[in-house]
């Protein structure tokens, strides 16, 4: 295993403090693929995993190319959801006021003239496509500023239908400036979505190749018959830390909560019909221990990285093998081992089954058994860290569409 610091890879001794200062003493795997080609000016397109540690990843080279004293917003992120671009600000606020750099996210379902005067007066915005078109029509700033373009979680927004917005968004920014994209998919469309918006960038691939779920993540299929919150309230009662609940619809969570408090189990909500404000409420509560499972809708869940997530439960399956491996991966997180669970009625089999095959996840469910190796079923507690990654650096050069 590298033992590369991040003085090793150029970072300033003012951010590797503000690092130490919060724990953080060795870049994670993604972070010494990426650094030092973001910090020497590159443009890059990374595929890597959720909770890789992918916003450092960019974080740190922002924070590092910045100047403090130059015209603002000079660095701009763009995420597909609220809950992210809070994170994304969160995880960078330390090391950009280490160098003197102000940050804010801009995002829906708060005052447009607090966040206006907020993002004007910032070197870094952090923002979802939708608020930040809205405060540029509204004159608020300027993008002609940018220096350096992130589209975090990007293959997200295509999905979300942010495409538009975000070519918008693009082409307000400077041509010669550097972009960063990041994604969990660099193939199709893309691919060639990434290539227009970037010059000849360097190309890495941090984690686990193809569709393959996270190795970081035990992966249970559990046969369940017509009483489902009978058999979640059962997997809940095991030893676990925290448990995010995945459901599909927003009607989907509020009843579930209730079903679970007839069960004396407590629990919260996230989903699109909360108020940002009720939504900031139920993940506060969900990181401080008040209630340890959260029930959360696809849409809402996307960004949330909360420390202690042992268990993500599918109670509702997932709708296709990519949002099975984004829900799984709010857990087994930098590092740490985590526990996947589907609640598979029989009606379910057949689209769990086939599911799983894609994945190469061993299932249990029968004929059609997946023919890769076993689902790791460690011992040790589910958050325990764990050393080494799988990395792997692609040669430099324009993402082959």
């Amino acid at each position: 295993m590298s033992t590369q610091s991040f003085a090793d890879l150029g970072v300033s001794r003012a951010v590797v403090d503000a690092l130490s200062r919060r724990g953080i003493t060795e870049p994670f795997s993604v972070q010494r693929l990426v650094v030092r080609d973001v910090i020497a000016g590159h443009d890059t397109l990374i595929k890597s995993p959720t909770g890789s540690g992918k916003t450092l990843a960019f974080g740190i080279p922002m924070v590092e190319r910045l100047s403090a004293d130059g015209p603002r917003p000079a660095g701009l992120v763009l995420a597909p959801t609220r809950e992210l671009a809070s994170q994304i600000v969160e995880e960078v606020r330390d090391i950009a006021h280490a160098r003197a750099l102000r940050v804010t996210a801009v995002y829906g379902g708060v005052s447009l003239g607090r966040q206006a005067d907020a993002a004007a007066k910032s070197h870094i915005v952090v923002a979802t496509p939708g608020r930040l078109e809205d405060l540029l029509q509204r004159n608020a700033f300027s993008l002609a500023a940018v220096e350096l373009l992130v589209l975090d979680e990007a293959d997200r927004m295509l999905e979300m239908g942010f495409r538009p917005a975000v070519d918008r968004i693009v082409q307000a920014c400077p041509r010669g400036r550097q972009t960063l994209f990041f994604s969990a998919t660099l193939d199709g469309a893309v691919g060639r979505i990434a290539s227009s918006y970037t010059r000849e960038p360097i190309v890495h691939e941090n984690g686990p190749t193809g569709s393959r779920a996270a190795a970081d993540v035990e992966h249970r299929f559990v046969s369940v018959g017509d009483d489902r919150v009978r058999a979640l309230v059962g997997e809940l009662a095991r030893e676990r830390d925290l448990a995010l609940v995945f459901v599909r619809t927003k009607r989907g969570a509020d009843r579930l909560v209730k079903r679970l408090a007839a069960s004396g189990v407590s629990s919260a909500a996230v989903h699109g019909n909360r108020s940002q404000k009720q939504r900031e409420q139920a993940l506060a509560r969900f990181r401080s221990g008040a209630v340890d499972t959260l029930i959360a809708t696809d849409v809402a869940a996307r960004g949330i990285d909360v420390e202690g997530i042992s268990h993500v439960i599918n109670f509702d399956l997932p709708g296709d093998h990519d949002v099975y491996v984004h829900r799984i991966g709010r857990t087994g997180r930098a590092g740490r081992r985590g526990v996947g669970i589907t609640l598979v009625a029989e009606h379910d089999r057949n689209e769990a089954r086939q599911l799983a095959d894609r994945l190469l996840i061993e299932h249990g469910l029968g004929r059609g058994s997946s023919r890769s190796a076993p689902a790791n079923r460690s011992r040790r507690k589910p958050n325990a860290p764990r050393s080494g990654a799988n990395t792997r650096s692609r040669p430099r050069g324009r993402v082959r569409a």
